[in-house]
């Protein structure tokens, strides 16, 4: 870390020297302008503002990828934040092309934009400016709370058609999840914040950490969808609303977990903890209840929706402990 000092010019304004070796490797010349972002917690974020933004491209060669290698690639530059992904062979194959759209309505922000035989272009065409990652984790919570709710009652009414709807919500939350995983990476490699006025790099840190077990939540709400089309006809109602009753009690506690995460509440993150430990002994007796079924099919259905809703009670404790760290840094 290197140090300058403070000197005053014109008796209103404050100068300091910028290192001359990061100007360099920027790019910075004499006459050039800076940006100065102020941040919440009082530093100062200096950015080039070069001529031209340069665009970040990346060169796959997809001769030979497998459909699972090639969604891998894709993802990984996209997380890497180039602008533009040109993916070339001498013939892509109908497969690939297949799975490059696919991974692309994954991908908020990109779009195809050349294709051919042999070349296809994605890129990235996203302002970050347009979802801050409050509102991306706002928005994780609000679809992840709908389909676990929606889950549990596509398994009450065997209705196949919403279980479907709720695996499909979950492709929304993963194409936040990594959104947010791409614009947190992009400020550890010296990128600016879209939302540097409200957010500073510690919250940034903070709600990244918030958005994995929120996507976690979102696979398990689609796990509990996937067990409506295995049920052949309705379950036990007794059965049923103990299930349903369970559900919604963990449904308010990611609701909390998420509120003492954004009101930085640490009495209410505590709440959340507490409570989880000790629905424990609530979700062992339904265990139990639902060992006593006749059938075996319903049996292990029902198993498997109790223990992910149990999941789910442990991933708001990790976000409300997450929110406890953050109000600590803030106290």
């Amino acid at each position: 870390m290197e140090t300058r000092k403070v000197q005053q010019t014109g008796g209103s304004t404050y100068i300091i020297s910028l290192p001359k070796q990061w100007a360099e490797k920027v790019g910075i010349e004499t006459g050039m302008r800076v940006s100065i972002q102020a941040q919440p917690d009082g530093k100062l974020l200096i950015n080039p503002i070069l001529e031209g933004r340069i665009i970040k491209t990346k060169k796959i060669d997809v001769t030979g990828c497998k459909v699972r290698e090639l969604e891998r690639d894709i993802v990984a530059a996209y997380l890497h934040g180039y602008d533009r992904i040109e993916l070339s062979s001498e013939r892509i194959l109908a497969e690939q092309k297949q799975t490059i759209r696919r991974v692309c309505y994954k991908l908020i922000g990109s779009e195809i934009t050349e294709e051919s035989s042999s070349c296809v272009v994605i890129q990235d065409l996203l302002n970050p400016n347009e979802l801050p990652i409050k509102k991306g984790v706002q928005r994780m919570f609000l679809i992840a709370r709908s389909m676990q709710k929606d889950a549990v009652r596509a398994c009450k009414t065997v209705d196949h058609d919403l279980a479907l709807d709720v695996s499909q919500r979950d492709d929304e939350v993963d194409r936040l999840y990594l959104l947010i995983s791409k614009q947190f990476r992009s400020i550890l490699c010296g990128g600016g914040m879209p939302d540097s006025s409200e957010t500073n790099i510690e919250e940034y840190h903070e709600f990244r950490m918030a958005a994995s077990p929120l996507e976690r939540i979102a696979d398990h709400a689609q796990k509990i969808a996937n067990v409506a089309p295995k049920l052949q006809y309705p379950v036990n109602d007794k059965m049923m609303e103990e299930i349903e009753e369970l559900n919604d009690a963990y449904m308010e506690l990611v609701k909390q977990s998420v509120e003492a995460l954004f009101e930085a509440d640490t009495s209410l993150a505590n709440q959340v903890i507490d409570s989880v430990d000790n629905m424990r002994t609530w979700v062992e007796e339904l265990h139990a209840s639902i060992l006593k079924l006749e059938s075996h099919e319903t049996m292990i259905s029902l198993g498997s929706v109790v223990e992910s809703l149990s999941r789910i009670g442990d991933l708001s404790s990790n976000i409300a402990e997450v929110a406890i760290n953050a109000a600590i840094r803030d106290r």
